[in-house]
């Protein structure tokens, strides 16, 4: 299923007692659609409450492929599901990806309201070359525990593949691309990046973050409803087996 979402009522994709979520949302949809006890789905990448999605993906194990209108009635305005489609069965929406891409919208000028939901205003000036230069030294293979919430047993060792922003009229976008990405990484990386464009870090501080061995308290989580999941790459339907295996190994530096 490649599905969309404004994120602004949920409090993300996760299932969470008493709480409207996604996920719940959906598998609730299904179940009740398709007349089926229960329904479980899984998720290329778990967004936080508030972050929105053009393009996230999950799996379900189903008797028979669904017509997506069949759904779409019966889901509320703020999700929908733009595809459904029968896969390999080595298909696995999280392990099987090769890489995610986010982008992240803030603006320093006057936000309108019909956007406050999308774009994160910030009232400081912003350097975008400086952004850009501190962005360009933070790509490649490293340890982003300085960027993350770590969790028990996962690793937060990431190829970071893209990390570039532009300036459309008043709001900067920032382009985001990685195998994979850790809890709050990329708002983490946009919230260092931020304090680089107003002045307030140099331009060599997010890399020299890279050597920490635990989550830095000096970087500031950019608010979520800047962040947006538009696409997930997966590989050819041979490599679907192979990619997922060499996803659930637990990396580690040279």
């Amino acid at each position: 299923m490649d599905i969309s979402y404004d994120g602004t009522d949920f409090s993300g994709w996760a299932r969470q007692p008493a709480r409207r979520t996604v996920c719940g949302v959906l598998e609730d949809t299904l179940a009740q659609v398709l007349r089926l006890p229960s329904v479980r789905l899984t998720v290329a990448g778990r967004t936080d409450a508030g972050v929105h999605a053009t393009g996230q993906v999950a799996h379900v194990d189903l008797p028979s492929v669904p017509e997506a209108y069949r759904l779409n009635r019966a889901l509320p305005g703020d999700v929908r599901i733009l595809g459904v489609s029968e896969v390999s069965p080595d298909f696995d929406a999280r392990f099987s990806a090769l890489r995610r891409h986010y982008t992240y919208r803030v603006s320093d000028a006057v936000v309108s309201p019909l956007q406050r939901n999308h774009i994160v205003a910030w009232p400081r000036q912003l350097d975008l070359s400086l952004i850009n230069a501190a962005a360009q030294t933070l790509l490649g293979t490293h340890d982003f525990v300085a960027f993350c919430k770590r969790r028990e047993g996962a690793t937060t060792i990431r190829e970071l593949q893209r990390l570039n922003w532009h300036r459309s009229g008043d709001v900067l976008v920032a382009e985001v691309s990685a195998d994979a990405f850790c809890h709050s990484m990329v708002r983490s990386l946009v919230g260092a990046l931020l304090a680089v464009g107003e002045g307030k870090r140099p331009v060599e501080w997010p890399a020299k973050l890279l050597t920490a061995e635990a989550r830095s308290s000096e970087v500031t989580v950019a608010p979520a409803h800047g962040l947006i999941l538009t696409k997930v790459d997966y590989p050819a339907d041979t490599d679907l087996a192979a990619r997922a295996a060499e996803t659930r190994n637990v990396r580690t530096l040279a």
